[in-house]
């Protein structure tokens, strides 16, 4: 057995202790003490994996079919899964004075998503500073929204669920209809958004700015995760905005003009992965719910709590077309030039991404009736562990919910980790002729 495991690579490994914790976690929840009502085990098995995934999908109201210990087996998984399973295991190995190798090493630098293995523990280090600490800080300003309105003990309790799902970009939420009661909150739109964007942002990009302090040294990485988080921010909230104005069930039923921008940036920052929403997803329009998907398929960024194909990939292929039609040799910005291996990498994982979609798009239109757009927009929810839905995931049959776990499970470790868990990859000695093909 244990010849077995070492044989295993990082992926397979790392694949197999996420499917150990989604298993425990459906145990748990699946115990009469864990719900006030009776539950399937799928229904135990998908909202453990959107747990452990920090999706933020659910099949049954979380604040009342759950009991407290329900709960918090839901906020113990969330939180597992958004700072990484290994991060874990090394802080219990420091705890211990274990010695960390490089075995546990590489683990680490898998389940973060990290370029390189230097550093590695000194970043998880900081990722639990960080993490323990803005939730802390974020708990006690969400109390002063939520203590007066509920009582000491039941508003410090919602502060502290809701600041950790926010954080690991869970979505989970208490209130039956999410956010919506709190749409033209100004602490709960601030505290909240600003959790799940600093969450998705990436554990190196917060690393890199408390060390360095001056945007002109960060690395090339987290000026394009600032930047890119800015301008898409900033242009998902102006989309939103003039699409749903006059729409009657979400912005244009709001007689408030500060509660119709504070809808609009709250549901423009919510897609990239986070899984809350103020606004009655199931009732925007169309086009509005096309541009979300755009959204939640390009995600948050690498090293972060979100899912997605993560938002320097999107750039990455999106320079990549700028330099070819310039007919440039090279993709370079900020005078820096982007290696091959990670325009391959990319192309990879948004290929991968868009053809497990569409499988799974294409078997839920066979096993479920609902219409394709919300079949469409449960499933690229799901890859990029987005949580929202347009009100469709109760209804989904076992083995639609099955289809959305696996999805769930695929955005959360990755497209690559799970290729790669498949086939090892193996290098050629041996380099062929080239030759052109006809294309476009």
């Amino acid at each position: 057995m244990n010849n077995a495991i070492v044989r295993l690579n990082p992926s397979q490994l790392l694949l197999l202790v996420f499917l150990f914790f989604i298993i425990l976690g459906t145990i748990f929840l699946k115990l009469p003490f864990a719900t006030t009502t009776q539950i399937t085990w799928t229904d135990a098995l998908f909202t453990a994996t959107s747990s452990m995934t920090v999706t933020g999908l659910a099949v049954v109201d979380t604040g009342t079919v759950y009991t407290l210990f329900g709960q918090l087996v839901i906020l113990a998984l969330i939180q597992i899964g958004g700072l990484g399973i290994m991060s874990f295991a090394v802080l219990i190995f420091m705890l211990l004075g274990k010695r960390i190798g490089f075995r546990e090493r590489l683990l680490v630098q898998q389940s973060l998503n990290h370029t390189s293995i230097g550093g590695i523990i000194k970043l998880v280090k900081s990722l639990f500073v960080y993490s323990f600490t803005i939730e802390l800080i974020a708990m006690c300003f969400l109390a002063i929204t939520w203590v007066p309105e509920f009582g000491w003990e039941r508003g410090m309790y919602l502060s502290f669920f809701h600041s950790i799902s926010a954080f690991n970009n869970a979505g989970f939420s208490l209130f039956p209809d999410n956010l919506m009661g709190y749409v033209g909150d100004p602490i709960v739109n601030l505290v909240i958004s600003f959790l799940f964007i600093i969450g998705g942002i990436g554990f190196t990009v917060l690393a890199d700015i408390w060390y360095k302090r001056k945007f002109k040294k960060l690395s090339l990485h987290s000026k394009l995760m600032i930047v890119g988080t800015v301008v898409i921010n900033a242009f998902a909230m102006l989309v939103i905005f003039v699409m749903e104005f006059h729409n009657p069930h979400t912005l244009g039923a709001m007689s408030e003009m500060s509660d119709k921008f504070w809808a609009a940036y709250f549901q423009a920052t919510s897609p990239r992965t986070a899984g809350f929403n103020t606004i009655d997803i199931g009732n925007m329009h169309e086009a509005t719910i096309t541009f979300m998907l755009l959204l939640m398929f390009v995600g948050a960024g690498s090293g972060s709590t979100g899912g997605g194909i993560k938002l320097t990939t999107f750039l990455v292929i999106v320079l990549s077309v700028r330099s070819f039609l310039k007919q440039k040799q090279q993709i370079t910005i900020a005078n820096r030039a982007i290696k091959e291996t990670i325009i391959f990498r990319s192309l990879a994982i948004s290929m991968i991404s868009f053809l497990f979609i569409f499988l799974a798009v294409f078997i839920l239109n066979i096993t479920e009736p609902e219409p394709f757009l919300e079949l469409l927009f449960e499933t690229v929810s799901a890859f990029g562990t987005v949580g929202l839905s347009m009100g469709i995931t109760a209804d989904l049959s076992n083995i639609g919910k099955i289809i959305i776990v696996f999805i769930m499970f695929l955005g959360k470790i990755g497209p690559l980790t799970f290729a790669f868990s498949l086939a090892k990859p193996r290098q050629e000695k041996i380099r062929y002729p080239s030759e052109d093909i006809m294309t476009g």
